[in-house]
């Protein structure tokens, strides 16, 4: 790792927190070498098949058609507002978006909590201040460097998973979000986000950690799956694999590797 990049991995724990410079079990010095393991015979690389996407519920036909017709990011949300959702009853505040949609790097996270429900804007509670500070850590601010909206518009009840209904009704609005911002590259932030976007089976914990690509009918953008800061608030030892996907994104944004 270069020396920013250290640089920017020391900044980030002294964010979350740490200091001091402890291993997670403690280290007998005056333990004998433990024998090397025995090497076994290199297995020849075998590469698996592209796994199938999965299908994804029916879409309202009504919601592929509002979506279809806004022809900008304002026209866009009145169509969410006009969409006929349960959730709409429940929800303070429609929440659409925040931060730079020029900057050329998207995130799509899951839906609102509550603090986002209040202020009608996407991480905006104790997992987006998070989220700050993990990309501020690599030198990219929410004014300037990012772009943010979630599956969902609108808090489902008592900030419970989103339902297969719900994820179909809103998916035509996230694609034609994320069609009209025309971002370079997209941050899928946590599994639901991850899954729905990538059509994959997998968990978020296989999916993260390298770049994928939407599918043709999402757009065929570069995508890369992470950890949800909200997941990263509930397991700390995480930390360490959300610090690799941010580097990893550091690192492509400066063009020093591809989004392959």
């Amino acid at each position: 790792m270069d020396r920013d990049a250290l640089l920017a991995a020391l900044s980030l724990q002294i964010e979350w927190g740490a200091d001091e410079a402890l291993a997670e079990a403690p280290v007998d010095r005056f333990a004998a070498p433990p024998a090397p393991a025995p090497v076994s015979p290199a297995r020849p690389a075998v590469a698996r098949p592209a796994a199938a996407p999965i299908p994804l519920a029916p879409v309202p036909a009504a919601a592929a058609r509002l979506a279809a017709d806004a022809k900008d990011l304002n026209a866009l949300k009145a169509a969410i507002a006009a969409a006929d959702s349960p959730l709409r009853e429940t929800a303070t505040n429609l929440v659409f978006s925040d931060g730079n949609v020029t900057s050329g790097l998207m995130l799509v996270g899951e839906a609102p909590g509550a603090d986002e429900d209040r202020q009608g804007k996407p991480f905006v509670g104790v997992s987006g201040q998070l989220l700050d500070r993990m990309f501020a850590s690599i030198g990219l601010k929410r004014e300037s460097d990012f772009y943010l909206t979630n599956i969902l518009p609108w808090r489902p009840p008592g900030n419970r998973t989103p339902t297969d209904a719900e994820i179909a009704l809103f998916l035509p609005f996230v694609l034609r979000h994320i069609e009209l911002a025309d971002p370079r590259h997209v941050v899928l932030l946590g599994g639901v986000s991850a899954k729905t976007l990538l059509r994959a089976k997998d968990g978020i914990t296989r999916l993260r950690g390298r770049w994928h690509q939407l599918p043709p009918e999402h757009g065929g953008r570069p995508a890369l799956a992470t950890l949800h800061p909200a997941y990263l608030l509930r397991s700390p030892h995480a930390k360490r694999d959300a610090w690799g996907d941010l580097v990893l994104l550091k690192r492509t944004l400066d063009g020093r590797v591809a989004p392959s």
